[in-house]
């Protein structure tokens, strides 16, 4: 594995989330093995969990980890190639990037899109040139189009939760937000349980809300919500903006935030969400502080699916 930025980068996933799980029983077993190494995160974006999970994953295999908040300390980045650099940008990724690539062993990067342009945004640009000019391992803390660490996570849980003799029904439902967000998780979790192949998996959402096909397909899109909750064991629950027209709202129907009532449809199903979560909005107080919920689990879970991809990057290196 050279980088970490999707389900593709993985040789084998089953085998990380086994990893992510040992590391999960005995946290310290590698110790040592990010001893002298130091690993850069780069914030265009606010994060928590994220940052914090990844911080402790590499405290946790003894990396030395510095954060950088560049979307208020640093420079604005230049990005196109050939640039006329007369605007508001002050140094261009291409000298910024082998300098980074000097300073670390492993760089991580979160950024986020713009909702703005869609080429623009799902070109990765960011990510790509990290990848093209730092010359190190570069980790996705999420970007414009995914968010593979968490998806990672969401993999492990329902690993371990999971004790059936058969494929689990997995089921992705759209939710109302008050504002318009990014398709990066429900992409990213998309992708990786058709990666992964290991759970009969469904999107629902209302019309407008596909999103790029080159994530969903292998899913089966079902737009009757009590149809797709039918027999599920997860229900994740994700608000995101249009993929078409993109980064608009095109509905804000309340009737699909999941309550109770919905799991009542359900295999008992246990309930999913990346945090953080609108109560009461995307997610009833009532499923949200459920023993059906598992939130909590999922965001702990962060921190071992980092440690298990930092491991795999730096016993390369």
């Amino acid at each position: 594995m050279q980088h970490f930025t999707s389900a593709h980068d993985v040789p084998s996933i089953d085998t990380l989330v086994k990893n992510a799980l040992a590391y999960k029983s005995d946290p310290l077993m590698d110790s040592h093995i990010g001893t002298g190494k130091r690993i850069g995160l780069l914030f265009m974006n606010p994060s928590m969990r994220t940052r914090l999970s990844t911080q402790i994953a590499a405290r946790n295999l003894g990396m030395d980890a510095i954060v950088f908040n560049i979307d208020k300390e640093g420079w604005a980045l230049e990005l196109e190639d050939g640039a006329v650099m007369n605007g508001t940008t002050v140094e261009h990724i291409k000298d910024a990037a082998p300098v980074l690539g000097s300073y670390f062993d492993v760089l991580c990067v979160r950024s986020f899109p713009t909702l703005q342009d869609k080429d623009a945004d799902y070109s990765e640009a960011i990510l790509s040139s990290l990848k093209k000019y730092t010359g190190i391992p570069v980790v996705s803390l999420e970007s414009a189009t995914l968010h593979p660490l968490q998806s990672l996570a969401d993999v492990m849980t329902i690993s371990e939760t999971f004790t059936e003799k058969r494929k689990p029904k997995v089921v992705l439902t759209w939710a109302p937000h008050i504002k318009p967000l990014p398709q990066c998780v429900a992409n990213s979790f998309a992708e990786w349980m058709n990666v992964w192949d290991a759970a009969d998996f469904v999107i629902t959402h209302p019309e407008g809300y596909e999103l790029g096909t080159q994530y969903t397909n292998g899913a089966t899109i079902e737009y009757d919500r009590n149809k797709a909750l039918q027999n599920a064991d997860y229900v994740y629950v994700k608000n995101w903006s249009s993929y078409n027209d993109y980064g608009k709202i095109l509905s804000t129907n309340a009737g699909w935030m999941p309550t109770m009532t919905d799991i009542d449809k359900t295999n008992n199903a246990s309930v999913m969400h990346c945090l953080p979560v609108r109560r009461n909005i995307e997610l009833s107080d009532e499923l949200l502080d459920s023993a059906n919920s598992l939130v909590t689990r999922q965001a702990a879970n962060r921190v071992w699916a980092a440690q298990a991809v930092l491991a795999e990057l730096i016993k390369q290196k």
